[in-house]
């Protein structure tokens, strides 16, 4: 089944030439049928790259989801278009009303600032508070994973050497949890942060499971008791070129960027790297959408089902 955005979304034309299904406003109020509604927080400053790499993701589905982006209020974006935020975007105070079967929060460059010092954090905690009520399941990513475990659980992160950049190779923990139903005993997946958080600061929660993690890259995939939050501390929606675009970035701005890791053939970046996570990431979302939020949803979502709800 289709991905409903809006029919001028520039992603819309990409995906389409990707035979992904897509479907505007039009043709989707002729469908008879209940569509799951997705809210993504993009914090990442190349909001477009991030939607159409995460709409890639929610496309591989036999279900209609009806995306809806959302903005925080509270920070000022530099590297996209005002004309496209304010044609494609919601901020958080427009939706807060609303009710969603799930919730994406992204990555962001922010994870060498204290989160306290991130001048959208208390429009963070909020719209984390929100999703404990308003939302079925949210998928929090990288940064977006670091802190929403700092919000809900009080896990610090820590600060790495040298940044966590390339693919790396990840061995499943537990793979009788649907969330990793399908997937092989390793995978691969890109990771690209300066920060961590340690598997031991996780274990010592009770309402937490490791479902995924990396000899070398540690923990990449937790998931709560219930369901209702899922923690990726990687990025299994890049492209197959976003490593590559970010190191080539950092390299000729002169910073102290290493070659990413397992990605380049011979570490020669002039070679096009292959494309090794997509079936494993498609998968993740797959799951996540199919054994949390759709399952977990009534028909008429007027609150967040007894089920999942946290004792």
């Amino acid at each position: 089944m289709p991905i409903k955005v809006q029919s001028d979304l520039p992603a819309k034309e990409t995906l389409e030439r990707e035979n992904v299904f897509t479907m505007d406003e039009n043709r989707a109020i002729h469908q008879d049928i209940r569509p799951i509604e997705v809210g993504i927080l993009n914090l990442m400053p190349l909001k477009e790259e991030t939607e159409l790499q995460i709409l890639r993701e929610l496309s591989n589905t036999p279900l209609q989801v009806d995306v809806t982006f959302v903005m925080t209020g509270s920070h000022e974006s530099r590297n996209t278009s005002s004309s496209h935020l304010n044609k494609f975007y919601h901020t958080f105070e427009e939706i807060r009303e609303r009710k969603f079967d799930g919730f994406i929060i992204t990555g962001a460059p922010v994870e060498q600032i204290e989160y306290e010092d991130v001048d959208y954090w208390e429009e963070f905690k909020r719209i984390c508070a929100w999703t404990e009520t308003n939302v079925t399941s949210t998928m929090h990513l990288c940064w977006g994973a670091q802190a929403g475990l700092y919000y809900h659980y009080g896990i610090q992160k820590e600060m790495l050497k040298q940044k966590m950049f390339g693919l790396f190779e990840h061995k499943v923990r537990n793979r009788k949890i649907p969330l990793v139903r399908g997937f092989d005993d390793y995978f691969l997946a890109p990771h690209s942060r300066h920060t961590q958080v340690r598997r031991e600061d996780i274990e010592k929660e009770p309402d937490l499971t490791i479902l995924a993690e990396s000899e070398e890259a540690g923990v990449f995939l937790i998931m709560d008791t219930t369901g209702k939050k899922v923690f990726v501390m990687g990025h299994p929606e890049y492209d197959r070129i976003t490593l590559h675009t970010e190191y080539i970035r950092d390299r000729d701005k002169g910073l102290d960027i290493q070659v990413p890791r397992n990605y380049y053939r011979g570490d020669d970046c002039t070679i096009r790297p292959s494309l090794q996570w997509r079936a494993h990431a498609n998968t993740l979302y797959t799951n996540w959408l199919n054994y949390y939020v759709y399952q977990a949803t009534p028909y008429e979502y007027t609150s967040v089902p007894e089920s999942i709800k946290k004792e």
